[in-house]
């Protein structure tokens, strides 16, 4: 968080009366037929409208007052502590891509700043392998293909270089897991100090490879709520790089939707189904795909699915009551541990791109992920099982019909099953 000052937008910019009313017209909102197509993916639609008429100068916005924020001012959150997004970005076209670079920053120019020499180890550009699962054919994009071995490097090494180029030379960050991974290695390689808090409870094997990398890891007694809190409490005297809650952590998760479109021959896919955690990834192909309809390089938006475990499923259980806000739901503990995120502080967010998208939740119980993490592994795809959950809610989609064989279907596949040795040892009953 920054001062408290705001500035004003330009002539033709938003205003605080017209960012409710749209907030309130999406929360009000059942459904958008074809001829909104261009509305789809954008967290408010008439701002976005607004947007494409005024000045392309990017800001963070508040979505829910509609303040905005300069974009040279490093920030995480807004005065009264809420999550930010950015204002629209007009996309690039196919002419715009850097075919001669080989990672996501091929697509550099869709982001909101140009950043000189960004840090970059080859993020990006994984495989998208075709393959059949329950009779039916599907694409698998591969994530874990990256330096850290998860799909959050995206957003590590977009939000890491921008912060970079903004000043910034320490940052915090608090995970348990392939987040503070992700933010450690980017770090190191870009010359920056990292801190990342971890519950006290959290594996020490899942740690090593943060200490490795350098970074300070504080342990913090409680929750993982807990450690959340304690990272904004010390946000006061450094920077907090979290993957939770910064805008340019998005804006790196949203290269996938440009690399499905490459991949796919500049065509996009019919569904897209992604475990869901905290949302980046619900949210990054949100971003992505309607900036690909800003730039008129497609006329369709694929669906998007959140795959969640029953045990932590707060986004699945609002979806499918048809709320809004969050909903009570028991929370236990799960074996898709890197999406137990009890409280997604953009859960609104994500509820309206599943709602406006017409895709949808899906929860899984403890034995559908552990199915579908044997099942993978017996096709030669060794995930965690938090990326299984993609699996799982395929099988789910296509025998409720929600989507068929016919359709093109990629499952985000997040993270490798190296990360998850212990607990892939006692699905298959192998002591360690």
């Amino acid at each position: 968080m920054r001062s408290p000052s705001v500035s004003k937008p330009s002539g033709g910019g938003f205003t605080n009366a017209k960012a409710w009313k749209c907030f309130n017209e999406l929360r009000t909102r059942t459904g958008l037929g074809p001829e909104h197509r261009r509305t789809w993916l954008d967290p408010f639609p008439c701002v976005a409208q607004e947007a494409q008429t005024a000045p392309m100068d990017t800001s963070y916005l508040d979505p829910r007052s509609g303040r905005i924020f300069p974009l040279d001012q490093p920030r995480w959150c807004g005065d009264d502590r809420a999550p930010l997004l950015l204002t629209s970005l007009p996309g690039i076209s196919r002419a715009e891509i850097d075919t001669a670079v080989r990672s996501l920053w091929r697509y550099r120019m869709a982001l909101p700043m140009q950043v000189d020499d960004p840090i970059s180890m080859g993020e990006g550009c994984t495989p998208l392998i075709r393959r059949s699962l329950d009779g039916a054919p599907v694409l698998l994009k591969c994530e874990w293909f990256m330096p850290t071995g998860s799909f959050k490097d995206r957003g590590a090494s977009v939000m890491l270089s921008l912060l970079r180029a903004q000043g910034v030379r320490a940052v915090l960050e608090d995970s348990s897991g392939n987040g503070g991974a992700a933010v450690a290695a980017y770090a190191a390689a870009g010359g920056l100090q990292a801190t990342i808090m971890a519950p006290a409870s959290t594996s020490p094997a899942k740690t090593v490879q943060m200490r490795a990398h350098g970074a300070r890891v504080e342990l913090i007694p409680g929750t993982r709520q807990d450690t959340a809190n304690a990272a904004a409490r010390r946000s006061e005297t450094v920077f907090y790089a979290s993957h939770n809650w910064h805008p340019f952590f998005l804006h790196g998760t949203k290269m996938l939707a440009y690399e499905l479109w490459e991949d796919l021959g500049f065509r996009v896919p019919d569904n897209i189904i992604t475990p869901c955690g905290a949302g980046s990834n619900v949210l990054g192909c949100q971003i992505g795909f309607s900036e690909l309809l800003r730039s008129g390089e497609t006329e369709v938006v694929p669906r998007i699915f959140a795959a969640q475990p029953a045990n932590c499923g707060p986004i699945a259980a609002a979806f499918l009551t048809g709320e809004d806000k969050p909903v009570a739901v028991e929370v236990r503990p799960t074996i898709a541990e890197g999406t137990a995120i009890a409280q997604p502080i953009r859960l609104t967010e994500v509820l309206g791109t599943l709602r406006e998208t017409r895709g949808g939740a899906v929860m899984l119980s403890e034995e559908e992920i552990a199915a579908a993490t044997l099942e993978l592994a017996g096709i030669g795809i060794y995930v965690e099982p938090t990326s299984a959950q993609a699996a799982a809610a395929f099988r789910k989609l296509l025998a409720a019909g929600t989507i068929t064989p016919e359709q093109t279907t990629v499952l985000v596949l997040t993270g490798s099953g190296l990360k998850a040795t212990p607990r892939i040892a006692e699905l298959l009953g192998v002591a360690l």
